[in-house]
C-alpha cells in the first residue's frame, strides 16, 4: 500500500514544494495545494526531513529577495529606465537652404533614474536590527540622587 507522503518526497514534488514556498505560500495554502490538512503537513515535516527541507529552502529563498529589496529601499538606488523620446529628422536643400522633407520618429532613450531612501524601510531596519537604540518604547529606572527625590515627595505630602 502506498502512503501519500511518498509522491511527496519525489524530486519533482519537492521542487512544486520549494516553489510555493518561494512564492510567499504559508504552511496553510501550501497543505492546501498538496490537498492535505496543514496538521498532516506539520507532521511529515517531523517525519521526513526532505519535506522540511524544501519548505525550509523554498522559504529561504524568498525570505534572501525580500530583504534584499528591503535594504535597496532604505538606502536608495539607481536604475535603469527606458523613456519614449520624439526625434525630428529635418532636410534640407543644399542649395537654396529650404526644407525639403521633415520626418518625426520616436526611440527608446535609456535613463539612470535614482530612487531616493524611504523613510519606513530606515525606520524598519533600524528597529529590528538595532532595538536597543531605536525601540519606540525604552525603559528607564528613576533612581533618587542627593534627597533630590524626597524632597520632593516631601513637598507634595505637606500640600495635600
Amino acid at each position: 500500500m502506498a502512503y501519500k507522503y511518498e509522491k511527496w518526497l519525489a524530486d519533482e514534488y519537492l521542487e512544486r514544494i520549494k516553489g510555493w514556498a518561494r512564492d510567499g505560500l504559508t504552511d496553510d495554502d501550501i497543505a492546501r495545494n498538496m490537498m492535505i490538512n496543514v496538521s498532516t503537513l506539520r507532521r511529515w515535516k517531523h517525519e521526513h526531513p526532505e519535506i522540511a527541507d524544501a519548505l525550509r529552502i523554498g522559504k529561504d529563498s524568498a525570505d534572501r529577495i525580500v530583504e534584499n529589496a528591503l535594504y535597496k529601499s532604505a538606502c536608495g538606488y539607481k536604475i535603469k529606465v527606458k523613456k519614449p523620446v520624439r526625434v525630428r529628422r529635418v532636410e534640407y536643400d543644399p542649395e537654396t537652404g529650404r526644407k525639403t522633407a521633415e520626418q518625426e520618429t520616436w526611440q527608446a532613450v535609456e535613463e539612470e533614474v535614482y530612487i531616493a531612501p524611504q523613510v519606513t524601510a530606515q525606520i524598519f531596519w533600524l528597529k529590528n536590527r538595532k532595538p536597543e537604540q531605536w525601540r519606540d518604547k525604552t525603559d528607564m529606572t528613576v533612581a533618587p540622587s542627593n534627597g533630590v527625590l524626597e524632597s520632593l515627595l516631601e513637598l507634595k505630602r505637606g500640600d495635600a
